[in-house]
């Protein structure tokens, strides 16, 4: 990943999952890393344990559901490093529970965090991404191409966000903005026990095995290859991309096939 080397890379969600992951291998190939989550702790313990050096890394307390957080991590970033060459939003939440039994401000708040959150962050940070020809990258999830029964909002945000970045990419077609969308399919991270229930609290722990899933670690290598090549979409695992080829095709049979598959999921909210 040579082209990577001394960029600027802002990871918002980066305290834990995927997105530390990002910022570990960022740092990793030679990048200069902004690490921005609600959480400051988890990231300052990070780069302590593994003695990164002072002037290759900002740490910068945000939530990305506030604009105001947005525009104050942009500026810490320009003020720190100067320009900005690679925004991933990463920051996200998600849900599981069935849309009849739903207090509707859980998917106010996953549009706030997944689809605002992207939003506010790229728009204040477009104009540098402008000038350094650089590159957003939504991470996204295969809920963005298929939507999944018990995840009515996360589906939601989700196709959302890929609605922004492509509608984004395309204003920007012959202006050098790179953008991505990368859907990891299902990863051994934090974000399923730390998803909302039918009234808004934490989940707990994961309904999935995530002992058999992809690292975070191995996901953040492919986005940020995925960066590297200027790649306009990235799908991880055969089965995300078995389902997103299916749902193209035979949509019928997918609803099915999906259906079935997430009513295996322990506890399922639905297919008793």
């Amino acid at each position: 990943m040579r082209n990577l080397k001394d960029k600027v890379i802002i990871v918002t969600g980066a305290s834990s999952g995927i997105g530390q992951a990002l910022a570990r291998e960022a740092m990793q190939q030679g990048m200069r890393v902004v690490l921005a989550a609600r959480r400051t702790e988890p990231m300052q313990q990070m780069a302590q344990e593994l003695s990164w050096p002072a002037d290759r890394y900002l740490i910068v307390k945000a939530d990305v559901s506030e604009e105001n957080d947005c525009r104050q991590l942009v500026e810490e970033a320009i003020n720190t490093f100067g320009q900005i060459d690679v925004l991933i939003n990463n920051a996200g939440i998600s849900m599981r529970a069935l849309f009849s039994d739903l207090d509707l401000d859980v998917i106010r708040k996953l549009m706030e965090v997944n689809f605002w959150g992207t939003v506010y962050t790229t728009w204040h940070a477009l104009p540098h991404l402008l000038k350094s020809r650089g590159s957003v990258t939504g991470v996204s999830s295969i809920a963005g191409f298929r939507g999944l029964p018990g995840r009515t909002g996360y589906s939601a945000s989700k196709f959302a966000m890929h609605g922004f970045l492509e509608a984004l990419r395309t204003e920007n077609l012959h202006k050098g903005l790179h953008v991505l969308v990368a859907c990891p399919g299902f990863t051994a991270s934090n974000i399923r026990k730390t998803a909302l229930a039918a009234d808004g609290s934490a989940q707990g722990e994961s309904p999935r095995d995530e002992g058999s899933m992809m690292s975070a670690q191995q996901v953040a290598q492919h986005i940020l290859r995925a960066v590297d090549k200027r790649k306009r979409t990235l799908i991880l695992t055969r089965q995300g991309k078995l389902t997103v080829w299916l749902n193209k095709l035979f949509p019928a049979l997918t609803d099915r096939l999906v259906y079935n598959h997430m009513a295996k999921e322990p506890d399922a909210p639905f297919g008793k």
